[in-house]
């Protein structure tokens, strides 16, 4: 008799041999869905969801941003936005995800969530089938849905990840970066059997310093785990980036020409000039589907 967690993986296999369905209107859109993450706080995961999504606009592309750190939001603080609502309200019942929707720079489409409020950091069932209706509702205004994750491993983290098509890991130079990066590639590849990250290195010094993060990773990975990481970029370390924060603007808008905004121009346009050259677990319909399904039971 197959557990639920065998069912599961049963139907998101069936799920991952349908092809992406043509969109059925001239408002649909292909939606791809990224999950950002890290194994480390302070890693500037946020920022990097913030700045990427700014490009990804700037290359004329719909942007929904979900702030899924349902405990210790701030996605709407690194854009100077003040939301009457959040997540918190729609996962209380008080309104709906297009109550809470707000809209920053460039159209870019925000989900802000709640800050310092418990109840939600760990999602039941219940609550993840909401979530899935509302954003199933939503999904084919946008061609990009950028997944702001908490840092770390807990069940909400290895949720989103294992939900989103793409999976980008966010780390520094810094020796426990590295680690917990590993740490969370290996949890998600030998328990969720997830096979497939990105990677992105910021704060560094030189594009050396990258290709060395990217190179220890690949290097215990293939030795030690059934994955393949795929080097996306680099950000260049910039106390530009601190001042950016403080102002509560991104760094790409107040400083379009500085290496920092040429860092996200080249990592949107390697999302988005050749989409034809990735390869995703799946399709939208899939996000959705294993977003109702992971942890269900169904």
């Amino acid at each position: 008799m197959l557990t639920s967690y065998q069912e599961t993986n049963d139907q998101a296999g069936t799920l991952r041999s349908i092809s992406p369905q043509q969109p059925n209107s001239l408002t649909a859109r292909d939606t791809t869905v990224y999950s950002i993450t890290s194994g480390k706080g302070g890693v500037g995961k946020t920022a990097i969801t913030a700045n990427l999504a700014y490009s990804l606009a700037l290359c004329g592309k719909k942007v929904l941003i979900l702030d899924a750190d349902l405990g210790l939001a701030n996605i709407d603080v690194v854009f100077g936005l003040t939301p009457r609502y959040n997540l918190n309200h729609f996962f209380a019942g008080e309104q709906d995800l297009e109550s809470i929707l707000i809209e920053g720079p460039l159209g870019i489409q925000i989900l802000p969530a709640g800050s310092g409020i418990p109840n939600f950091t760990h999602l039941s069932s219940d609550l993840k089938r909401r979530l899935l209706q509302g954003l199933d509702a939503m999904h084919s205004r946008f061609d990009y849905v950028l997944i702001d994750t908490e840092a770390g491993i807990s069940d909400n983290v290895t949720y989103f990840n294992t939900t989103a098509q793409e999976i980008m890991v966010i780390t520094t130079p810094e020796p426990t970066a590295i680690t917990d990066a590993y740490a969370l590639m290996k949890l998600l590849s030998t328990q969720f059997h997830e096979k497939k990250f990105n990677l992105v290195v910021n704060q560094i010094e030189s594009e050396d310093d990258a290709l060395d993060v990217y190179r220890k990773l690949t290097l215990v990975s293939n030795r030690y785990l059934d994955i393949s990481i795929d080097y996306l970029g680099s950000i260049p370390q910039d106390r530009q980036m601190i001042d950016a924060i403080r102002r509560q603007r991104v760094l790409s808008e107040l400083q379009p020409g500085s290496k920092v905004a040429t860092s996200f121009s080249r990592l949107a346009g390697r999302i988005c000039v050749e989409p034809n050259n990735r390869h995703h677990k799946g399709n939208v319909q899939f996000f959705w589907q294993r977003l109702l399904n992971f942890g269900t039971g169904e």
